[in-house]
């Protein structure tokens, strides 16, 4: 009876929902690739190409930067003083308008981990495509309206890397390309060589300009003194060429992030370093161990002082809870990054002992006298030497899909802190000036009380000079809250995309390997079945 029962059921009805199901099964094939116009148009960077790192000679002097180790961090923890982050004047003021700019709604920039080879080579050639807001005038400062911005694509890329002069004297040069429909270039299409220094005279530049506005200015990748060592001394070493494609592709990185920004993409400076032939001017903020240099890490020390012993009570709940979030994320974005790199490290070492395994199986193989035991050893070496293929392939899908990620967001979550500092400063700035005309006042009353009518001219010329600076500093910072909202309403944008595209990379890495291990094992078990 039970039987009859189940001959009249009808199977579910899953064959009319074919299509349905395959495009909502994330997991359904990692071997397929999407080819949409849209993934097109979202920015890419591959890790490609050819050209060999050879000597050459060059009139350029050795970059001061490739010898010169990273800046130092920050020195001092605890803290004593404290700013009420409110005015006076304002309470019960509205909220700042939290409306995003257009230039939020700039396609996802990957820049991690939008296209992955495992195998690195020196040089390489690599897509970096994204579409901009840009403000419809060259500016320094956001546009308060989303409308007066029109969209333009932007595509960069580097494509070269090579490296100049001998020894010590030695240095790597990169051919940065661009594609842009901006008429704010001169040239649609263009082609400069630059040194790392200039990426890093670059970044500063620009985190001098805009930082104070609330704007955040991705960071450049960090000198490395080892590194840049191993290159200079080496002629031909893998290690070397190593750090080289991975400086390539963090640089990458960078000029696509900053060429996303609806403002930054539209800079001078910018415009000057994707434009300009030849050198461009020798930065010496670059320069750990010039004058410069020296007064730079001082400055940084004062720095590092003021954002520990000011203490500010926040008078708007929104960047209180920002600040809690940027550091929490910090905190696990760095332990990630930790144990992602230690995963790929541990694979690394995974594929060493299968290649041991694979050579001493083979061995085995040859001095084995029985037949179909010998060609099983042998059958089982060559299987073990592709999978070591696997394993080498997966630790670079380790560190270039996941762990640069992780990397990059650890320096972006320094520079979002970096504007929130900024916007402590505009508000002492704006208060300082306040006491100050608030002593400027109390002089001229007693100027007044003791009639000296000479003086009381200037002392009203002084406190108008000063009203001035108060009503400034006021809207300064009005306007720097404003624009660190819009900021961190793109960036978190930003963030979610590149997270949700480095995982499924990731994953669909992850299920191609997984499928071609099992054919490997699945090939090789007929030969294990016929040992007799």
């Amino acid at each position: 009876r039970s039987l009859k029962m189940a001959d009249g059921v009808e199977p579910p009805p899953f064959d009319n929902d074919d299509d349905v199901r395959d495009d909502d099964d994330l997991f359904s094939d990692a071997k397929e690739k999407p080819s949409s116009p849209e993934s097109e148009k979202s920015q890419e960077v591959q890790i490609n190409g050819s050209t060999p790192l050879t000597p050459q000679s060059a009139h350029q002097e050795p970059d001061e930067d490739d010898i010169n180790g990273d800046d130092d961090e920050d020195l001092f923890k605890g803290g004593s003083s404290e700013i009420k982050l409110d005015s006076d004047d304002d309470d019960g003021k509205e909220e700042t308008e939290k409306k995003e700019e257009s230039g939020s709604h700039s396609a996802p920039v990957g820049a991690a981990a939008k296209e992955y080879k495992p195998q690195i080579t020196i040089s390489e050639t690599s897509t970096s495509k994204t579409k901009v807001a840009v403000p419809s005038h060259i500016s320094d400062e956001l546009s308060d309206s989303g409308d007066e911005k029109e969209t333009y694509e932007f595509e960069i890329k580097i494509t070269e890397t090579m490296k100049m002069g001998d020894g010590m004297s030695a240095y790597i040069v990169y051919k940065v390309t661009s594609k842009t429909t901006n008429p704010a270039y001169r040239h649609p299409e263009n082609a400069v060589l630059r040194r790392f220094s200039d990426f890093l005279g670059l970044q500063s530049k620009l985190a001098e300009k805009h930082v104070p506005l609330g704007i955040i200015v991705p960071p450049a990748p960090e000198k490395s003194v080892i590194g840049m060592t191993k290159v200079k001394m080496s002629k031909e070493d893998a290690g070397s060429s190593d750090f080289v494609e991975r400086r390539r592709a963090a640089l990458e990185r960078f000029l696509v992030r900053t060429a996303s920004h609806p403002t930054l993409a539209s800079d001078s400076d910018f415009i000057e370093f994707l434009e300009k032939d030849g050198d461009l001017p020798k930065s010496t903020s670059t320069s750990a161990l010039s004058g410069a240099g020296v007064l730079r890490l001082f400055h940084k020390v004062g720095e590092s002082f003021d954002k520990i012993t000011l203490k500010v009570e926040e008078s708007d709940e929104w960047f209180e809870e920002k600040q809690q979030q940027v550091e929490a994320l910090d905190l696990q974005l760095r332990k990630l990054h930790s144990n992602i790199e230690i995963l790929s490290l541990h694979r690394r070492e995974l594929s060493l002992n299968t290649a041991s395994f694979a050579k001493s199986a083979a061995m085995l193989g040859n001095v084995e006298e029985h037949t179909a035991l010998s060609r099983a050893l042998s059958q089982l070496a060559e299987t073990e030497e592709k999978i070591e293929v696997l394993h080498k392939d997966q630790a670079e899908a380790d560190f270039f899909i996941m762990a640069e990620l992780m990397k990059d967001y650890v320096a972006l979550m320094g520079a979002v802190k970096d504007v929130f500092h900024e916007r402590i400063k505009t508000y002492k700035m704006w208060k300082d000036a306040e006491a100050t005309l608030g002593r400027k006042r109390e002089n001229k009353a007693k100027l007044e009380a003791q009639n000296k009518a000479d003086k009381i001219s200037q002392a009203q010329a002084e406190i108008t000079e000063w009203e001035q600076k108060v009503e400034k500093g006021q809207e300064d910072f009005e306007k720097i809250s404003k624009n660190i909202k819009k900021e961190m309403a793109r960036f978190e944008k930003q963030r979610v995309s590149d997270f949700k595209d480095s995982v499924i990379k990731y994953l669909e890495v992850l299920m191609e390997n997984q499928e071609k291990l099992i054919k490997y094992w699945e090939a090789f078990l007929p030969e294990a079945k016929a040992i007799a």
